[in-house]
C-alpha cells in the first residue's frame, strides 16, 4: 500500500509539474523582414534576451490587403476575449492599416483594411500601428503615426521627404465599430513609433523623436493617467548616440527591457531599467534572428509555443 501511495504521489507531482510547464510564460517577438512583403515572422525566448526564429524564419501570414500588400511593423496583443489581435502597416503611402485576429497565432481571420485616416484630407501615410487595451473602460485603442500636409508647420522640415508626423488614434470594443479618428499626441516635435503599456495605473508611452533638424532620432517616454491622454511632454532621450526607432518593451521581473532598431547600424539594441529613469545598455546580451525588423513583444504560454514549434 505504501509503495502504491508513493507511486500515485509521484504521478500526481509529475502531472502538476507538467501542467505548470505548459502554463509557463514565453516571450514572443512578432516582426517583419525586408520590406514586409512576405508577412508575419515570429521568434520566441524563455529569458527575453536570446531569441529563436519559428518555422525556419518563414512567414506565418502573408499580407493580402491594400494596393501594396505589405505587412510591416506587426503589433499583436492578447485581447480580453482570449483572441490575438494584430494590426500592421500595409503601405508606405496608404490611409489605413491592416487587421486580423487568431486563436492560436497560426490560423488567422480574413484580413481587413481599416481606413483610419480616410477622412483626414492631406494624409500622406499611416505607419506603425499598435494596440493597447484599457481594462478600466474595456476598450482597445489603436494608434499610429501620420503626416497630414499643412499641419504643424512650426516643426516642418524639407529633409526626409518633408514628413512631419503626429500620433493619431481610434478606439473600439469589437474591432468592427470604430470611433472617429483623433489626435493622440502632439509633443511639439515630429514623432513616430508610439508603444503604450500600463503599469500601476499609469500609461507609459515609448516614442521616437523623429526630428531631423537638429537631429534627435532617439527614444523618449511620456506618461498619462488615462489611455487616451493627455500625455506629458517627452524630454530626455533614453537611448544613446545612435539613431533608434521602433521601441517595444517587456517587463522582466522588476526590470523594464526596451528593444529598438539601431537602423543605421543595421542591428538591434536593448536597454534595461528598474525605474524608467536610469538606463543600462544591454545590447551585447541579446541575440535575435538575422534581418529582424520593427516589431512587438508579447507573452504567450508554453502550450501555445508547442503548437507554433510544430509548424
Amino acid at each position: 500500500m505504501r509503495k502504491l501511495f508513493y507511486i500515485t504521489l509521484l504521478l500526481l507531482c509529475a502531472h502538476f509539474d507538467g501542467q505548470a510547464q505548459l502554463n509557463k510564460d514565453v516571450y514572443l517577438f512578432a516582426y517583419f523582414k525586408n520590406n514586409g512583403q512576405d508577412g508575419l515572422h515570429l521568434a520566441y525566448s524563455h529569458d527575453a534576451y536570446q531569441w529563436k526564429a519559428l518555422k525556419n524564419d518563414s512567414s506565418f501570414l502573408k499580407p493580402s490587403v491594400s494596393k501594396d500588400k505589405l505587412m510591416r511593423d506587426p503589433c499583436i496583443i492578447r485581447g480580453a476575449d482570449g483572441l490575438f489581435h494584430m494590426v500592421w502597416t500595409v503601405s508606405w503611402k496608404d490611409k489605413g492599416i491592416g487587421y486580423a485576429s487568431s486563436k492560436d497565432l497560426i490560423n488567422w481571420s480574413e484580413q481587413q483594411f481599416i481606413p483610419v485616416m480616410a477622412k483626414e484630407e492631406g494624409t500622406r501615410n499611416t505607419w506603425a500601428p499598435e494596440i493597447t487595451y484599457d481594462s478600466g473602460t474595456k476598450t482597445y485603442m489603436i494608434y499610429w503615426a501620420s503626416t497630414v500636409t499643412g499641419k504643424f508647420p512650426e516643426t516642418a522640415s524639407k529633409m526626409e521627404d518633408a514628413y512631419n508626423h503626429r500620433i493619431y488614434y481610434t478606439t473600439t470594443k469589437d474591432f468592427k465599430n470604430f470611433s472617429e479618428t483623433r489626435l493622440l499626441y502632439e509633443p511639439g516635435f515630429n514623432v513616430i513609433d508610439a508603444s503604450i503599456v500600463k503599469d500601476h495605473g499609469k500609461f507609459i508611452m515609448f516614442i521616437k523623436d523623429e526630428t531631423r533638424e537638429p537631429v534627435q532620432k532617439n527614444i523618449k517616454i511620456a506618461y498619462a493617467d488615462q489611455l487616451i491622454g493627455p500625455y506629458s511632454t517627452a524630454i530626455e532621450p533614453i537611448t544613446g548616440n545612435y539613431w533608434a526607432e521602433g521601441p517595444t518593451t517587456v517587463k522582466v521581473g522588476k526590470d523594464w527591457l526596451v528593444y529598438f532598431d539601431k537602423y543605421r547600424d543595421h542591428q538591434y539594441g536593448a536597454i534595461l531599467s528598474s525605474d524608467l529613469k536610469n538606463w543600462k545598455d544591454v545590447s551585447d546580451r541579446i541575440s535575435l534572428p538575422k534581418g529582424l525588423r520593427h516589431g512587438t513583444i508579447l507573452i504567450i504560454k508554453q502550450k501555445e509555443l508547442n503548437l507554433l514549434l510544430k509548424q
